[in-house]
């Protein structure tokens, strides 16, 4: 179902569900309510799956349950929550990196810096959606991003193999941010600072 036709079929849940006091966050559709107790969570799917079966629709067998999201946690729109703290989920990093991969194969005749251009526009976009992850979700996800970039510059240098070991000293940190690749963590931390007034 299209956002906009799922916008137009579920306006009424929306409506029904805050009449009834529950905090329902939507996005197509594809919902949580946020609940404070398991009675609370109880009534609220109860009404969900009798608005559901009036309207003729169906709610998806494996998405519909009930979590505590302090203990188990719960994926929603790209993002892992678990208590108070998100992070990006599994299935959002792995398409990171797929995307990356296609940037930054050893074989491609692209300069260095048309490379690392490329893979900034994928970082930078990717970045805006989950700049509010939990700090610790961007460092190991640089890291991986230079160790493609040695192996490019490894296989240009004649060599074999992933970038690693003494290719931390030919092409160090600081070796790519001079070449202007965008910094997850960076970004973070300045986005992180409050707006200057």
């Amino acid at each position: 179902m299209s956002p906009l036709l799922s916008n137009v079929y579920l306006d009424p849940l929306d409506h029904l569900m805050a009449e009834r006091g529950f905090q329902m966050v939507r996005y197509a559709d594809d919902f949580v309510v946020l609940c404070r107790t398991q009675a609370e969570a109880e009534a609220a799917l109860a009404a969900v799956q009798a608005w559901v079966a009036s309207a003729g629709l169906t709610l998806h067998p494996e998405k519909t349950r009930m979590v505590d999201v302090a203990i188990d946690g719960v994926d929603f729109l790209g993002y892992h929550f678990h208590g108070k703290t998100c992070w990006p989920r599994k299935r959002s990093i792995a398409k990171l990196k797929d995307a990356i991969r296609t940037k930054t194969r050893r074989a491609n005749g692209h300069s260095l810096s048309r490379v690392v251009m490329e893979v900034n526009r994928t970082l930078r976009g990717w970045f805006g959606y989950f700049q509010h992850s939990h700090w610790t979700a961007f460092r190991p996800l640089d890291s991986w991003v230079r160790m493609r970039l040695r192996s490019v510059l490894r296989r240009r240098a004649g060599r074999q193999g992933r970038g690693h070991g003494r290719d931390h000293n030919r092409w160090p940190n600081t070796f790519f941010a001079e070449q202007g690749l965008f910094s997850l963590v960076t970004a973070h931390r300045f986005a992180c600072q409050p707006a200057l007034r």
